[in-house]
């Protein structure tokens, strides 16, 4: 079973500002291609940080309240690396979506700029690319359940176990053999890209949760 990576997702064409680029030629970027916040390289194309337009308010508050110099010299614009937030978030190309949002998420952020094995922007992945992996047909998800996850990995008798998705949201009801698969049936499929939730009404003929062995369930799975 294969997830979508963040590769899969991301736009390469990425438009990025350097440190000393000045104050008002990011505002001028981000209002011309109507985005968030760009990325901030080095000169080896590393991410150093990110100007959102957040970091562009506070910059504009922070330089109002600055006092002038009192030795006669012109005070300085501010620029990229003055207002940037630092160190950057970032994603590698090679994560899965999934763990692309819950950053996201977890971060409070609108997009991520992807990175490579030495950490140089390969490209930029939004909350919107992230959304199109939960624009999958309910009929493929309940294929994905039924053909890859319970007859495949977990070995699950036809007809055992009824599955119903409506709207990414995966309904379960039946039996399976044994009660250390219930666990992995449930992170599996939670694990599927457009799986929104699921309800579990699955229960087991037998109960092997009780033996010596009290470790997660053992199962193979090529994601």
């Amino acid at each position: 079973m294969k997830h979508i990576k963040v590769a899969d997702l991301m736009t390469d064409a990425v438009v990025s500002v350097a440190p000393d680029t000045p104050f008002k030629d990011v505002a001028k970027l981000l209002a011309q291609h109507d985005i968030s916040g760009v990325p901030v390289l080095d000169g080896e194309d590393r991410v150093v940080g990110v100007v959102s337009q957040t970091d562009l308010l506070a910059g504009t508050a922070a330089s109002a309240l600055r006092p002038d110099p009192q030795d006669g010299t012109p005070a300085r614009a501010p620029v990229a690396g003055d207002v940037m937030s630092a160190p950057a978030v970032t994603v590698h190309a090679e994560e899965t979506a999934a763990d692309a949002a819950r950053l996201m998420t977890r971060r409070g952020i609108e997009r991520l700029p992807v990175v490579d094995v030495e950490d140089r922007l390969v490209g930029i992945v939004t909350r919107r690319d992230l959304l199109r992996t939960f624009l999958r047909p309910d009929s493929e998800i309940r294929r994905r359940v039924t053909d890859e996850i319970l007859t495949d990995v977990l070995g699950v008798r036809a007809g055992d176990v009824d599955v119903h998705v409506v709207d990414g949201i995966v309904t379960l009801d039946g039996r399976v053999e044994r009660r250390s698969q219930l666990p992995a049936l449930r992170s599996l499929i939670e694990q599927l890209d457009g799986v929104v939730a699921v309800a579990s009404h699955v229960t087991a003929r037998s109960d092997d949760t009780a033996s010596t062995h009290t470790g997660p369930p053992r199962h193979t799975m090529q994601w």
